[in-house]
């Protein structure tokens, strides 16, 4: 193992096992026993950065916890942080504060749209997109991805037929994409910009995986892409992805329009009361600050992950392992050696393995997983060797 690998295990590698985690403990909710290897939810089993840790136990030792304001050193970190990583010059008062991505999704599509009105995905993605339009009363519309060669493409025709066809109001878009790993080039968010803009419809832009991409596929903003799609973009994003911080509940709404932000804000009036999370603040400034070494370190982690994954699914010609340029998620398809109607079996009961199905991300992919890559390798090693094993069972017959 490379030594800055190991040296960030050693040092960041943590046991979650029994400390309420979601993820470790929460197994039997989703999974139908909880003494799975679990690599299903998309955390990690890494510490935050040491100046990270140090900020809170400094903010904990003070002992108050009242409402808090938004420092202007959290603005002046996170602006810092997309200027230098992504180009985007952001304004303070085009900023709104949630508790995660979720619940965003869900005020946008009920701010910004009437039940039975159009809300577009792409799929296969993150259940939730499905979620929020569904659960809200709205009118799903959906367009598939293409998959060519391991890797996934927009279908540029049928999004617009099917934004004209159905009178789409709210396109929900995957920026890098959850569960199938693109990040999409400039020139493809240009043309689904150009698209959406033509049609008047609102694009919401999920970014909170820009962070965790590789060196050959940076992530390219949409607020990066001029100021003529202002009007029709929003776009949420959050430390928490990176950072591991989700339990601490601070998340991003950015919206460039004053007229959007008159809309978002008449909404959220009547939904949105909850008070900024202190610790979140603290933790998200603290990490665009000083955890720009740690995200290069762990990325690394997760590229030798993903390398060992793909370099043990090799001896199965017919597993389909999706090309990862963004995000630490797999997508892989098992469906030339385990049929759907046999898949939690396989592997739950066979490689005793919790993972995410492809049924929850969309229809037609119900013979593939999602796992998840950000953990300590030893566990990749682990659940990659239980399904290699068990393939292989299945291999010979």
């Amino acid at each position: 193992m490379d030594k800055t690998i190991r040296d960030f295990c050693e040092t960041y590698g943590v046991e979650r096992k029994q400390t309420n985690s979601v993820k470790w403990d929460g197994l039997s909710e989703k999974f139908s026993n909880d003494q799975l290897l679990p690599m299903w939810v998309a955390d990690m089993e890494f510490k935050v950065p040491k100046q990270v840790e140090e900020a809170l136990m400094n903010r904990v030792a003070h002992g108050a916890f009242g409402y808090s304001l938004v420092p202007d050193s959290y603005y002046e970190a996170f602006f810092a942080w997309q200027k230098r990583r992504y180009g985007v010059l952001l304004k303070e008062e085009w900023l709104r504060f949630s508790t995660g991505v979720v619940n965003s999704f869900f005020w946008i599509v009920q701010g910004f749209t009437q039940p039975n009105e159009g809300v577009m995905i792409l799929s296969p993605v993150y259940y939730p997109f499905y979620d929020s339009v569904e659960q809200t009363g709205r009118r799903l519309v959906v367009s598939d991805l293409i998959e060519k060669n391991d890797r996934y493409t927009m279908n540029f025709s049928e999004i617009e037929e099917k934004i004209v066809k159905e009178q789409v109001k709210v396109l929900i878009h995957c920026s890098p994409h959850n569960p199938v790993g693109r990040v999409w080039e400039r020139q493809e968010l240009e043309q689904l910009m150009a698209i959406c803009a033509k049609h008047e419809v609102l694009v919401v832009s999920d970014e909170i995986h820009q962070d965790l991409t590789s060196h050959n596929h940076p992530a390219v903003a949409m607020l990066s892409l001029g100021e003529q799609y202002h009007s029709h973009l929003i776009v949420l994003n959050a430390p928490s992805k990176t950072f591991n911080l989700a339990g601490l509940l601070n998340s991003h709404i950015i919206i460039p329009d004053e007229h959007n932000r008159e809309i978002y804000d008449q909404y959220a009036e009547k939904v949105n009361k909850a008070a900024n999370s202190t610790l979140g603040l603290v933790a998200g400034e603290a990490c665009y600050r000083y955890g720009e070494e740690w995200l290069s370190q762990l990325m690394a982690v997760i590229h030798s992950n993903h390398q060992y994954l793909v370099q043990a699914l090799a001896a199965f010609p017919k597993v389909k392992v999706s090309q990862r340029e963004g995000t630490y998620l797999a997508w892989i398809d098992l469906g030339g050696y385990v049929p759907a109607s046999e898949l939690v079996k396989f592997m739950e009961e066979e490689c005793q393995l919790a993972v995410d199905y492809g049924e929850w991300f969309g229809k037609g992919y119900d013979t593939y997983i999602r796992l998840n890559l950000a953990t300590l390798p030893k566990y990749v090693k682990e659940g990659v060797d239980r399904l290699v094993t068990q393939l292989a069972k299945r291999q010979e017959k």
